[in-house]
């Protein structure tokens, strides 16, 4: 059982703002997370708990761990299903190993439906990868890096190639800049891919371009969408705490030195965005359930999958700024954490599926195929 005790999330969130303020790698966390077996495989249930959880503690952290959780959680969605052939990611996972996911690409909005990376074939079933990759959390650490590139060979067939390359692999290395407004933590660097081949034994899966129903594409849209959500979730809820206890501290001159926490107007905008945050737990703990459990929610499953991490960043956003809001303007200074959470939680807007691909995939679940 992973060990998340009260100790060890306090001493991650000690670390939180120095991380933030040297825009340095959470190494200490990710040692102390390692040796407390948080890398081992766990169910999406437990793993959407557990990242809220830290996300209330360090949410560049939480995000940061989260890449490993989401490849780790393919390979257990395929075990679920009957399907061992990643079975390996997750020996990996409970030995220590960090996987990191190397998907995003600058100006690619297909996602996972095309790649501007090539994989081109090579001896033995292996294939050599060729492009950039963008937004690699967990680029100084990672020991296991998910990619997938297009394959051109049979022109009239093309497909995406899923694979996972070592740490020791030639051909792959950190570029770019990353000082970004909030989750500097991450370290999300760009990762360039320059003839990194990939043997075939680590080849996960050979897809057509565009949409897919293989249970590998299901994998990574479920974990990935849910345990985004519940590193949102997480920023609420700290962001919550604080709000409430700066009503309990700040006091009002014009009214006779009575603390915040009495004025009518401040415990409205609370209660309402606790009532807003208290509607994430049933979807995002239901849904993460429903993947472990095997539910059939036949097409409805991105809708559902999309509006959930959809809604878990404007809550969010939302009680940020309320806490911002009740706690004054202490709350603007850049070493507040509430300042800090205002940062981080804008990053939610940026990671798949953003908000007009979501209500695209709605919509289309909803009315059909748009038809021009």
């Amino acid at each position: 059982m992973t060990d998340l005790s009260i100790d060890l999330l306090e001493r991650i969130r000690s670390r939180a703002p120095g991380y933030d303020r040297e825009n340095r790698f959470f190494t200490e966390d990710l040692d102390e997370l390692r040796d407390a077996g948080y890398l081992a495989p766990q169910s999406l249930a437990e793993a959407v708990r557990n990242q809220r959880l830290l996300a209330r503690f360090a949410p560049a952290t939480a995000l940061g761990i989260n890449m490993h959780h989401v490849v780790v959680g393919v390979a257990r969605v395929l075990h679920d299903r009957g399907d061992s052939s990643l079975d390996w990611i997750l020996d990996d996972a409970r030995k220590g190993e960090l996987f990191a996911f190397g998907i995003s690409e600058a100006g690619n909005d297909e996602v996972l439906f095309d790649s501007r990376t090539t994989a081109a074939p090579g001896p033995g079933g292996s294939f050599v990868f060729t492009g950039r990759k963008i937004f690699t959390s967990l680029s100084p650490a990672w020991t296991r890096l998910g990619i997938f590139g297009r394959d051109d060979s049979d022109p009239d067939n093309p497909t995406l190639v899923h694979a996972y390359l070592t740490r020791d692999t030639e051909g792959h290395r950190p570029v770019g800049s990353w000082d970004p407004l909030g989750m500097r933590a991450t370290q999300s660097f760009s990762t360039e891919l320059d003839g990194a081949l990939v043997p075939a034994d680590r080849i996960a899966r050979i897809l057509p371009v565009g949409p897919s129903p293989d249970p590998y594409v299901f994998g990574i849209f479920s974990n990935f969408l849910l345990l985004i959500g519940a590193v949102y979730a997480g920023i609420g809820d700290r962001a919550l705490a604080l709000g409430v206890e700066a009503a309990g501290r700040r006091t009002s001159w014009k009214n006779g030195g009575r603390p915040y926490s009495s004025d009518p107007d401040i415990r409205w905008q609370l209660a309402d965005a606790a009532i807003a945050l208290d509607s994430l737990a049933p979807q995002l703990d239901t849904l993460a359930a429903d993947v472990d459990s095997l539910a059939d929610h036949g097409t409805a499953w991105f809708r559902l999958l999309v509006g959930a991490k959809t809604r878990a960043v404007d809550v969010a956003r939302g009680v940020v700024d309320t806490a911002v809001r009740v706690s004054g303007g202490s709350s603007y200074d850049t070493g507040s954490e509430l300042s800090r959470l205002y940062r981080d939680c804008l990053a939610g807007l940026f990671h798949p599926s953003d908000p007009e691909s979501a209500h695209s995939t709605v919509a289309t679940n909803l009315l059909g195929p748009e038809t021009r």
